[in-house]
């Protein structure tokens, strides 16, 4: 057996195709999804949205079974969204504190709402972490429709929202609607959250959306690039999590979770990456030492922490990559 077929024949298993689709497109989107959430240093709104949703995941299927979590914890994930962007633009109270409200409170609907069931231990776990190698073809396709409208929302917003995510006054004096621009970004990542669980749960789908983009910016600073490598490296995951699943179970028999699995790969890749920044930027800083005549440390510039963040800004209205990620 080549190694090519070593890597691919689990996959001509109908059920593995399905759950291989299934974290290729969640893998791509969230950690699209993903850079934006970096640059607006939104990671613990996005952890709060994977845990408000928890209760629209459980009334919907109280009322309609497993067809039913998907339009529940749409309708609660979008309306979580919607009320931390009006609270947070009220300027209430502080931001984390309304994420701690709304965390803690839907969280607790939601699990006395599932603790009324017999079978509470077993609902609880697949709505807290997801069943991957269950995903129906219709979770697919409700997956790959998800994944069209929030891309489609990013591209069409992309110069508006890299503007608001290096200077939102600047942003506001120019004329633009922070409010309904944060609104749009969360609620993406709300479609996200929506999307991924049934796949990967409730928990785990923090690590879709923040890990990949954290890696990607310790490989480069420019945005284009920092999406692209992001979104590889979340399909990557995805598959090298089943994979690597698939194998350790039917093999050595020993059973690993699938959404569990992918998220230590993602996190194994994230520790490489910064490995290896490390390893770059001991090279920079060396390599000028070893030089004849050299007698000062060069400048790290790729940062550029002296750059006027209002100029930056106002020229990402014209070109998206006029400056690199802060």
């Amino acid at each position: 057996m080549t190694l090519i077929d070593l890597l691919t024949a689990p996959f001509e298993r109908p059920y593995l195709t399905r759950a291989l689709i299934e974290l290729l497109l969640l893998g791509g989107v969230a950690a699209v999804v993903g850079v934006f959430v970096l640059l607006r240093r939104l990671a613990f709104l996005t952890d709060a949205l994977t845990h408000t949703v928890f209760p629209g995941v459980v009334i919907g299927f109280l009322l309609s079974g497993q067809p039913g979590i998907f339009p529940g914890a749409l309708v609660v994930g979008c309306l979580s969204a919607a009320l931390f962007t009006l609270l947070a633009a009220t300027r209430r109270v502080e931001d984390d504190a309304t994420l701690a409200i709304l965390l803690t409170g839907f969280f607790a609907i939601g699990v006395v709402l599932v603790s009324r069931r017999s079978s509470y231990t077993s609902d609880l776990t697949a709505f807290l972490f997801g069943r991957v190698l269950t995903v129906r073809s219709q979770d697919i396709e409700t997956t790959a429709v998800v994944a069209a409208v929030v891309l489609l929302l990013l591209v069409a917003l992309r110069k508006e929202l890299l503007l608001v995510a290096f200077d939102a006054q600047a942003a506001q004096a120019a004329g633009y609607r922070v409010v309904v621009l944060d609104l749009a970004l969360n609620l993406s990542i709300a479609l996200v959250v929506v999307a991924a669980v049934r796949a990967v749960g409730t928990v785990l789908v923090i690590a879709l959306i923040v890990v990949p983009a954290a890696a990607a910016r310790l490989l480069s600073d420019r945005i284009l690039a920092i999406t692209a490598i992001a979104a590889a490296f979340g399909m990557a995951g995805g598959w090298a999590g089943l994979l690597i699943s698939y194998k350790i179970s039917v093999d050595h028999g020993v059973r690993l979770a699938t959404g569990a699995t992918v998220v230590l790969v993602l996190v194994a890749g994230y520790l490489l990456a910064l490995v290896a920044t490390s390893v770059r930027a001991r090279a920079k800083i060396a390599k000028p030492r070893a030089g004849a005549g050299v007698s000062h440390l060069p400048i790290e510039d790729w940062r550029h922490p002296a750059t006027d963040q209002a100029a930056r800004a106002a020229a990402l209205t014209a070109d998206p990559e006029a400056g690199r990620a802060p």
